[in-house]
């Protein structure tokens, strides 16, 4: 068994844990703190620390974060402090963490997971993973390589970003119901669609727990599937990175 441990960063909450490489599982608890506000690069360094303390964990970490990341450099900040920005996260968190840490963006980290283990295992052509929570995530594959830092949750519609009117929390904040909420969300994979022409959408984030309550509302000429790692996703593609398991 190898084992590797994963941080995922989301706009709400912070989790982690230990995962078996063989099989993306966690194999300690999965470990949650809520998201500091603000979400400046010392308080989500510190709370990074502290989830990796809590697995009792040493050596390198995954970390996945709502950012574009380049060459360990945040370039953008959805869903958390703007002082992220051109900040070298890898050695900020790896200066709270006491190791090496790899960043890498959060739905590109579920991506690879669910691609690994997942609803895109052994599938070909266009792949394209939908993360929809506190916004809106992506991670595009091409023939099983990943595109990174696609950020197709930043669309414009509607006169601004697509995930401030598609995702998953505007639901909860206006009390849409289901039929609401996947008008925008229909009008948005329609738009991606257009673009990328994927062969299979794989709709994820947290809210693909409740994949059943909406399916019949969605509709695409893809092939439609629910992520199977759901909320661990993140953290076991975070595992595969320091693993050094993504090109």
């Amino acid at each position: 068994m190898t084992l590797q441990m994963g941080v995922d960063v989301g706009g709400t909450g912070i989790k982690g844990g230990v995962v078996d490489l063989e099989t993306g599982a966690l194999v300690t608890d999965r470990f949650k703190i809520a998201t500091p506000q603000p979400a400046t690069p010392e308080a989500v360094s510190e709370t990074v620390a502290e989830i990796v303390d809590m697995a009792d964990w040493e050596g390198p970490v995954g970390c996945a974060l709502p950012s574009v990341i380049k060459s360990g450099i945040v370039k953008t900040a959805a869903n958390i402090d703007r002082g992220w920005i051109d900040v070298d996260g890898e050695a900020m968190i790896g200066r709270a963490v006491g190791a090496t840490v790899h960043l890498i963006n959060d739905a590109d980290a579920a991506g690879v997971a669910e691609m690994r283990w997942g609803s895109g295992e052994g599938r070909d052509g266009t792949v394209l993973l939908l993360t929809f929570g506190t916004g809106i995530g992506s991670a595009l594959f091409a023939n099983g390589n990943l595109v990174r830092n696609t950020e197709l949750g930043h669309l414009q519609m509607w006169g601004g970003s697509a995930e401030a009117r598609a995702a998953a929390k505007v639901r909860e904040r206006e009390d849409l119901s289901w039929e609401e909420w996947a008008e925008p969300v229909n009008e948005y994979l329609a738009y991606v669609e257009w673009m990328l022409a994927p062969d299979t959408i794989v709709f994820g984030g947290g809210i693909s727990k409740k994949y059943d309550e909406f399916l019949h509302l969605l509709r695409t000429d893809a092939a439609l599937v629910p992520a199977e790692l759901q909320n661990n996703a993140g953290i076991a593609g975070a595992a595969l990175l320091a693993a050094g398991e993504v090109t």
